[in-house]
C-alpha cells in the first residue's frame, strides 16, 4: 500500500468524504474503473485490429480493395466495441454521479441514488434509484475480485455521505 493511501484507493482516486460532510466541501472527483475489463478490452481490441489490418494486406490478390477495406472496418468495429468496454466508469463528483456504461452514460444527482447493491452472482454492482429503477454500473465488476467489492463499498459510502435520504436504506 502506498504511503498516505487507504486500501482500494488507486492513483486516480482521492479519498472520499466522511459521512455527514457537505458535498460543497467534498474531496474532488473519485473515478471507479473496471480493471480486468480495461486490460482485456484494450488487449483484445488491439490484437483484433492488428490481425485484421495484417489480413487486409496479405489476403490473396483475388480480394478487391473493398474486401480489404472490409477487413480493416471489421477490425475497427471490434476495437471500438472493446474500447467502449475498457472505458466504462463511474465518476463521483461533489454534486453528481456520472455512470458511463458500454453504450450509454447517465448523470444522476446524489438525491436520485438510494443505495448501491452488489448481489451475489451478479457480474457488476447496481445503483438503486429513488424512482424504483436500478442502474447497472459496469465499472464495479465482480471479475475484479476484492477490489471490485471494495470499490462498491466506497461508492456506497459516497451515496450515504452525499445523498439526501437519511437513515438505513432497504
Amino acid at each position: 500500500m502506498a504511503p498516505g493511501r487507504g486500501p482500494g484507493i488507486g492513483p486516480e482516486q482521492e479519498p472520499g468524504p466522511r459521512a455527514g460532510q457537505s458535498p460543497a466541501r467534498g474531496h474532488g472527483i473519485v473515478v471507479f474503473r473496471a480493471r480486468q475489463a480495461r486490460v482485456a478490452g484494450f488487449a483484445i481490441g488491439g490484437l483484433v485490429l492488428a490481425a485484421m489490418t495484417v489480413a487486409a494486406f496479405v489476403v490473396p490478390s483475388s480480394f478487391t480493395a473493398v474486401d480489404r477495406l472490409g477487413f480493416f472496418a471489421v477490425g475497427l468495429a471490434v476495437f471500438f466495441f472493446c474500447y467502449r468496454e475498457a472505458t466504462v466508469r463511474v465518476t463521483a463528483a461533489p454534486d453528481h454521479l456520472l455512470v458511463r456504461n458500454l453504450f450509454r452514460s447517465r448523470r444522476l444527482e446524489w438525491a436520485e441514488v438510494v443505495a448501491v447493491s452488489f448481489p451475489q452472482g451478479d457480474p457488476w454492482a447496481h445503483l438503486d434509484l429513488a424512482d424504483g429503477d436500478t442502474l447497472a454500473t459496469m465499472a464495479l465488476q465482480r471479475a475484479d475480485g476484492q477490489r471490485g467489492i471494495a470499490d462498491a463499498r466506497r461508492l456506497s459510502a459516497l451515496v450515504h455521505a452525499f445523498g439526501e435520504t437519511p437513515g438505513p436504506r432497504a
